[in-house]
């Protein structure tokens, strides 16, 4: 059976998570690569405020080191602890679960002490068959000491290479046939060698670059803008790369062997939210990304208003982009205290409104006698839309016209985003005129599927838009949709978990 699911632990409807970020470096010239691990790690610190965690060979000892603990990647690390972890290779990890309880257990990297003397592993995505994988594991004696898929995907990766004679590209193709799901990998041997892969779908990013010093593959570019690496390109679809310590590269696209017809499909909510604006994916540069949903919302949906307001941060490229093709101006309505841990459960909605005032503060003087359009990036469980609204309408906003560069979020997600239930969805639930009432909005609109895709500059059919339009990636999506329509969702129990689906 599944695990308890965490409880989030923030306010904020905002409080969408992302299963993870990954990044690995090697140094060619044998530095040591732990002072940049750890940069890239607060350059993804958005990704994951759980736990963080960080491997590094050591060249001289042939020994991989670990170092891993709950909380933010600044609590988790200091002088002493990065001066333990010298070596030129290693691969660094922030998590928040969508698998497991989250405890120290679940922190990544894992290792494991064969074959190669060791091996280390860390992932960004989520294994939509991890229950069924797990329980075939366990029946041939493998004990896990977590509730993490990173653990099972080192598991099935140190399976499939004891089954073919350590040779890593065929263990790869085999662990590729066994995993449904999402999985951008890094991992490294104490032989030195530096092991990255990405599923034959390529739903979470992983982006690469290397100079004369280094070559590093991270969830983001800006993990590698922080070190002066330059970006490269992205790992393709059901690639696998093994670089050794000399600076050798093998690369092979595994795709037609291990998941024949599998083509990408990114993830389009890391275009919406999770990623940073100055990150490049696949190209686009997400900043751009989302000016342009901006510019469409306000072509599909204009509003005659006084001002347009975003709800910071994420959706501030989006209301610049409608302010410009509106004529209506910009102004910060809304400022963030940027002090706010994430402390506090709120269990109703009076907390919920009192804990978006201690978030967001309205600037009356902006806000007050003016009809405001209020730009958000997405609308997910709908919990804080309200208190929002009613935030500038206690600062004197005469009208609040709501608009949301995301297309309704009506489906689950199984690869990596914290979507876990149709009941948590409240477009899957209600209409938009019943949303609209619900958040006292003057009138209410989202962007339309087919300006999403075209905002992002990828073609419809490489990306998965499972969330909005309920069609996954793989046929499993499909079948635990459909189970979760059909006969619901159990308290506290993320489906994938389960043994059997």
């Amino acid at each position: 059976m599944g695990k308890e699911q965490k409880k989030s632990t923030s306010f904020d409807d905002h409080a969408l998570h992302e299963e993870c970020g990954v990044v690995g470096i090697l140094s060619f010239s044998g530095q040591d690569v732990a002072p940049l691990l750890y940069r890239s790690l607060i350059a993804l610190q958005h990704r994951g405020q759980d736990s963080a965690g960080m491997a590094v060979w050591n060249k001289k000892t042939k020994k991989i080191n670990l170092h891993r603990k709950l909380g933010l990647v600044g609590d988790v690390f200091d002088e002493e602890s990065i001066s333990r972890l010298s070596g030129p290779l290693g691969i660094a990890h922030v998590r928040y679960p969508t698998i497991g309880a989250g405890g120290v257990e679940d922190a990544q990297p894992f290792i494991e002490p064969e074959p190669f003397e060791g091996v280390a592993l860390a992932h960004n995505g989520n294994i939509a068959n991890y229950g069924h994988v797990r329980h075939t594991l366990e029946k041939e004696k493998r004990k896990f000491n977590s509730t993490c898929d990173a653990d099972l995907i080192l598991a099935v990766f140190v399976k499939h290479l004891k089954a073919n004679g350590l040779q890593i590209f065929p263990a790869i193709t085999s662990l590729m046939r066994d995993l449904d799901g999402s999985y951008s990998v890094c991992s490294i041997t104490s032989r030195g060698e530096f092991i990255v892969f990405r599923d034959p779908h390529a739903i979470r990013p992983l982006a690469w670059g290397r100079n004369k010093d280094f070559i590093a593959f991270a969830s983001e570019s800006t993990a590698l803008d922080i070190n002066d690496i330059p970006l490269l390109g992205d790992v393709a679809a059901g690639e696998a790369l093994i670089i050794t310590a000399s600076g050798d590269i093998q690369k092979h696209n595994l795709t037609s062997a291990a998941m024949p017809g599998a083509t990408a499909k990114h993830c389009m909510f890391e275009y919406v939210y999770f990623s940073r604006p100055d990150s490049i994916e696949q190209g686009k540069l997400i900043y751009e990304v989302r000016r342009e949903l901006g510019r469409r919302l306000a072509r599909h949906a204009p509003a005659t208003a006084d001002i347009v307001v975003a709800v910071p941060d994420t959706s501030r490229p989006a209301a610049e982009g409608y302010s410009k093709v509106s004529g209506v101006p910009i102004e910060e309505g809304l400022i963030k205290n940027r002090y706010i841990g994430r402390t506090f459960i709120m269990s109703s909605q009076n907390k919920r409104v009192a804990a978006v005032k201690l978030k967001l503060n309205a600037v009356r003087p902006l806000v007050n006698g003016k009809r405001v359009v209020l730009i958000d990036d997405s609308i997910v469980r709908g919990t804080t839309s309200g208190p929002i609204v009613k935030l500038l309408r206690d600062a004197g906003a005469t009208e609040v016209h709501l608009r949301v560069a995301c297309p309704p979020i009506i489906s689950p997600c199984f690869y990596g985003v914290d979507l876990p239930t149709f009941e948590e969805l409240i477009a899957a639930n209600k209409t938009t005129e019943e949303i609209r009432k619900m958040t006292g909005a003057d009138s209410l609109a989202y962007s339309t599927i087919d300006d999403l895709v075209g905002a992002i500059g990828l073609s419809r059919d490489r990306l998965c838009l499972g969330c909005v339009n309920g069609k996954y990636p793989t046929a499993l999506g499909d079948k635990i949709a459909e189970e979760m329509r059909i006969h619901g969702s159990k308290k506290g129990v993320r489906v994938w978990e389960e043994k059997e689906l």
